[in-house]
């Protein structure tokens, strides 16, 4: 026969055993996420100062190689004018001219090089670093300034090889396009058909200019040409005053036609072949080249990773605290 007594001291037996299990699983899962944590703690603080140091070290990069070409052999300087002319571009003229200037500043910088591939942009853009080549031209006579084409340098991009001394191509670069451009378009018709209505207001008679909704206004029209025309006459302009009597005198020339390399030199476009490498040697007189483009677009893509995977980083161990 059983004894009521040591039934109970067995199930408290039992009971205690359960509850020190419990307290040890729990002890051990705290223990086991303060690891956890101090782990993340040093893995964040370790990323924050390589972040830090490469942040550094990049922004420090142009007093560097100011340092390590000074006292060396002169060279010719080498400034890129890549891809769209554009405010918040890599070929910005706030970046062009931070090249330019750093460039012809440099004392073993024995001629300049804007090594240029691209299609146009922004004309303001373009007049800017039009005007510094210039200027820099007119405060440093001795040091020379050329344009070197590669695939293309169109519109804006010849815009600012018109100020060099001279422009060098390829036979296939692509040349020109001496124009101004704005489209659209027009949605009316297909409104009527699909019985869409047009509620529009505005205060004053032209707010809606060129509004793709609204029926184009002729003298609106008229308006927006004669705003082209201008700019188009400032860029054959800019263009006379820098080629000179280089240019043929052809009527299609600043029609916004372009040509090869070949035709261009032909038409007074340009001035002769040459890649970087040969304008440097042959021209410049030197095969030591120096990059000043400015880097600092390299530093917002750092940054711009570094934020996106530390807000990753955040995200998933935030995740992964809220499912344990």
């Amino acid at each position: 026969m059983e004894n009521p007594q040591d039934n109970n001291v067995q199930k408290e037996t039992r009971s205690h055993d359960w509850e020190k299990s419990i307290i040890e699983k729990l002890a051990y899962a705290s223990l086991d996420e303060q690891r956890k944590a101090r782990r993340w703690g040093i893995f964040f603080k370790t990323l924050t100062f390589a972040y830090l140091i490469a942040i550094l070290v990049i922004a420090m990069y142009p007093r560097f190689k100011s340092e390590i070409t000074a006292g060396t052999k002169q060279h010719a300087a080498v400034v890129d004018v890549q891809g769209i002319i554009a405010e918040g571009k890599p070929a910005s003229a706030e970046n062009i001219i931070d090249g330019l200037r750093d460039a012809v500043k440099d004392k073993n910088t024995k001629g300049v090089i804007l090594n240029i591939n691209s299609p146009g942009g922004s004309p303001v853009q373009a007049h800017y670093v039009y005007q510094e080549i210039l200027r820099l031209k007119k405060k440093h006579p001795d040091i020379p300034i050329y344009a070197v084409v590669s695939d293309i340098c169109a519109s804006g991009g010849y815009y600012i090889a018109a100020a060099a001394d001279k422009i060098f191509v390829d036979q296939g670069s692509i040349i020109g396009s001496i124009g101004v451009i704005m489209n659209g378009f027009g949605f009316v018709d297909v409104m009527k058909k699909v019985g869409v209505e047009r509620r529009l207001f505005t205060a004053g008679t032209h707010k809606a200019l060129l509004d793709p909704f609204s029926p184009l206004k002729p003298d609106e029209s008229q308006h927006m040409q004669a705003l082209l025309n201008e700019v188009h006459q400032q860029f054959i302009d800019a263009v006379k005053k820098g080629r000179g009597e280089r240019l043929v005198n052809d009527p299609n020339l600043f029609s916004g036609l372009v040509w090869t390399g070949a035709q261009g030199i032909e038409l007074g476009l340009a001035d002769d072949y040459g890649s970087v490498d040969v304008v440097a040697r042959d021209v410049i007189g030197t095969e030591r080249k120096v990059d000043f483009t400015p880097q600092e677009k390299l530093l917002d893509r750092l940054t711009g990773k570094f934020g996106a995977a530390f807000g990753q980083a955040l995200g998933s161990y935030l995740q992964n605290l809220s499912m344990q």
